[in-house]
């Protein structure tokens, strides 16, 4: 009798699920999250400034759709300089060259750390996922589904979970990978799979040497790769080594770049899948990109640096690339930057061309995070480096998270952010097209529903 009350009940409150499918609500413009970390020192913050783009393990925030001709991305945005984090998806219109009002597709309820931040996906049927990073165990993370295909209008809940710096991948006929992170003993790095989004398989522990921090990226649909540091003792503040490990079955096995299976987990700091002893070289290792040449062989950007504090008693802070070839693996520095949080990535053209987008010059807040963008290229797979000019200059704030959209359109080709690192500001949102000729800026506030983007002057 009360099953049957229950199921009448259910039948006269049907129109409720309705009310769940309007539209997300819309912030009135593009205002990028400043935050502080509030560890301290003779030169400022270990980092601060606009993250709305932060972190380089969050993976991918952009990804360009042929079927849209839009690319979608998400970040991580305020109300007016309130701190008060918002996780927001929204796209650049390839065809109208003009953005919508952002959605606010879930708000974090106080929390004003950008740690929080999402990645974005797309699946089969042209459906966005946004994937919220929660913060170990303190804060969960959410899955998010848009009910229409290529529509940021209305997003439903999937789950609630614990998961931080999350990586999904999602492939053709195979379904989603997701590399995370869970904050068991120190960071460690887990994966688990999905063929739907909706139902995915346990929590499969990668990796647990102390801690981790992981970039990881997919090659067409043969493998998806992932190279990460390690935390001794858990301790970021000595983040070194570099390791990468790769899988060519969807997590069935995994193996080093030279093709030698091995045991997950991983728990031996020297195991085969170490690409590079930087501890024994006394190096902090601070991960920012990994890529394949034609071939499918990995291309790992990082920047090492001697301590982990900002300020001249870390440099040379080094931008160096290791690349798998001929069966070894190729070390190459780029240039030297002002700060262990300066974020580039790196793009790998059809003709064979490699270049970085990053803020490896100076910029306004001597030693803060960031700094001006520049485009560094090379001819010969990295061994030599020419910078081909600086994309911002004489800017009032600090640049800082550029990121390069999955299958990038070369209208919109990078993303990033830009903030004082020093004290609280208004943080804009930037992108370039793939020559980095032209700077965009866009819309800090809206009137309308659609906006073009603003070409910044230099």
């Amino acid at each position: 009798m009360k099953f049957s009350i229950v199921i009448l009940a259910f039948l006269f409150i049907s129109p409720i699920p309705s009310l769940a499918q309007e539209p997300n609500p819309k912030a009135d413009g593009y205002k990028g999250i400043w935050f502080e970390l509030g560890q301290k020192g003779e030169y400022g913050d270990k980092y601060s400034g606009g993250l709305g783009t932060y972190t380089a393990k969050h993976r991918p925030l952009a990804i360009y759709s042929p079927e849209a001709n839009k690319t979608f991305f998400t970040y991580g945005g305020e109300r007016n300089r309130d701190r008060h984090l918002l996780i927001m998806a929204s796209y650049f219109d390839h065809e109208t060259g003009k953005v919508p009002r952002p959605t606010i597709v879930y708000d974090k309820q106080g929390v004003n750390d950008p740690h929080d931040n999402a990645s974005i996906s797309i699946d089969g049927d042209g459906h966005i996922w946004i994937f919220v990073s929660g913060r170990g165990r303190s804060r969960p993370g959410f899955k998010f589904r848009s009910r229409e295909p290529y529509s940021i209008e209305s997003f439903e809940q999937v789950t609630e979970e614990e998961i931080t710096y999350p990586q999904p991948w999602f492939v053709e006929e195979k379904g989603f990978l997701r590399l995370f992170t869970k904050y068991t003993k120190g960071r460690e790095l887990y994966w688990n799979i999905s063929q739907d989004g909706r139902e995915w398989t346990a929590d499969q522990k990668l990796a647990g040497m102390g801690g981790h921090y992981q970039n990881s990226e997919p090659f067409k649909d043969e493998k998806i790769g992932t190279a990460f540091n390690m935390h001794p003792g858990g301790n970021v503040d000595k983040r070194t080594n570099l390791y990468y490990v790769e899988t060519p079955d969807f997590g069935a096995t995994w193996r080093t770049a030279s093709g030698e299976t091995i045991e997950t987990p991983m728990v031996d700091k020297h195991c085969p899948v170490l690409v590079r002893d930087f501890q024994s070289e006394g190096r902090l290792v601070y991960m920012k990109d990994l890529r394949f040449d034609s071939e499918g062989y990995p291309i790992i950007l990082i920047v090492t640096s001697s301590h982990h504090m900002p300020g001249p008693k870390g440099d040379p802070r080094t931008w160096m690339t290791a690349h798998w070839k001929d069966g070894g693996w190729r070390f190459h520095e780029i240039t030297d930057s002002t700060h262990n949080y300066d974020m580039g990535q790196l793009w790998i053209d059809e003709d064979g061309t490699w270049r970085i987008f990053g803020p490896t010059e100076p910029g306004p807040q001597p030693w803060g995070t960031g700094g001006e963008v520049a485009l560094w290229e090379s001819n010969d797979e990295g061994e030599n480096w020419k910078k081909v000019h600086t994309l911002t200059q004489n800017s009032p704030l600090n640049h800082a998270y550029v990121r390069r959209p999955v299958n990038a359109h070369p209208d919109f080709h990078a993303l990033w952010a830009d903030g004082n690192s020093y004290v609280h500001s208004d943080s804009h949102l930037y992108f370039t097209n793939a020559s980095g000729e032209t700077v965009w800026r866009l819309p800090y506030e809206m009137e309308g529903e659609i906006a073009a983007p603003e070409v910044v002057e230099r």
